[in-house]
């Protein structure tokens, strides 16, 4: 009798262990994975989507369900603001799955995702030039497209950017009294079809302010050690 107790007691507490685990599947349908993976996205569960995703593109490499699935969850990482993932599923939808016509959207959406990548301009300088190279590319590629409004819009906001990251590093050349590399920075891109003094330069908020400073400034400026570099010289000692 104990040990018949002991048995039922072990099978009831392997049961309930085994309930809080979800069951691994595979080989399943191609239906069952899309179906699944949609659902992920619905609620918002975007790494159970990607689960599912990777099943059905494994197990079903030629399903015709893989072109709107990976188009889904490019959209979907995109909502949630998770632009490098984006740009993942982008570019594998443009290497294998993309028509004529899905390739312009696609190529749209990795530049949007680039931009949206980009809250503080001023920390990546390398990603600015990158969206502005896919841009370039892009306007070559598809002269008469109806997104080229956006890409333009897009453009011009980076084209300032840059423009104020530019005079932003000049500035501090001056500060370095390195003139040399004040003139090369103003004289990279310039955006000579906008006034200067129309561009109004984005406020840094007081709490990024405190370390970063305002852009002509900072408030451990007096920390800095007045020493001149052995690389850069001035004009006087260049010659």
């Amino acid at each position: 009798m104990m040990i018949r107790t002991w048995i039922l007691a072990v099978m009831t507490l392997v049961l309930l262990s085994g309930c809080g685990k979800e069951v691994e599947e595979f080989n399943k349908p191609a239906e069952y994975w899309y179906e699944k993976m949609v659902t992920a996205v619905s609620n918002g569960s975007l790494e159970k989507a990607d689960s599912y995703y990777s099943s059905l593109q494994s197990e079903h490499v030629s399903s015709p369900f893989l072109p709107e699935a990976t188009m889904i969850m490019a959209q979907a990482h995109m909502a949630h603001e998770e632009y490098l993932l984006s740009e993942h599923f982008l570019g594998e939808y443009i290497r294998r799955y993309a028509t004529p016509e899905g390739r312009e959207y696609a190529e749209f959406m990795k530049i949007k995702a680039k931009f949206l990548a980009l809250p503080n301009p001023g920390r990546d300088q390398g990603l600015i030039d990158d969206t502005l190279k896919g841009v370039g590319e892009f306007k070559m590629n598809y002269p008469y497209s109806t997104y080229m409004p956006l890409v333009n819009s897009m453009e011009t906001q980076l084209q300032l950017a840059k423009g104020v990251l530019n005079e932003q590093i000049a500035q501090l050349y001056e500060r370095l009294d390195k003139p040399k590399g004040a003139i090369f920075y103003r004289s990279i891109a310039p955006v000579t079809w906008i006034d200067p003094k129309e561009i109004a330069v984005a406020k840094v908020p007081w709490y990024r302010e405190i370390f970063e400073g305002d852009g002509s400034s900072s408030w451990y400026a007096f920390m800095i050690p007045k020493t001149r570099s052995v690389i850069s010289m001035d004009d006087n000692e260049s010659k």
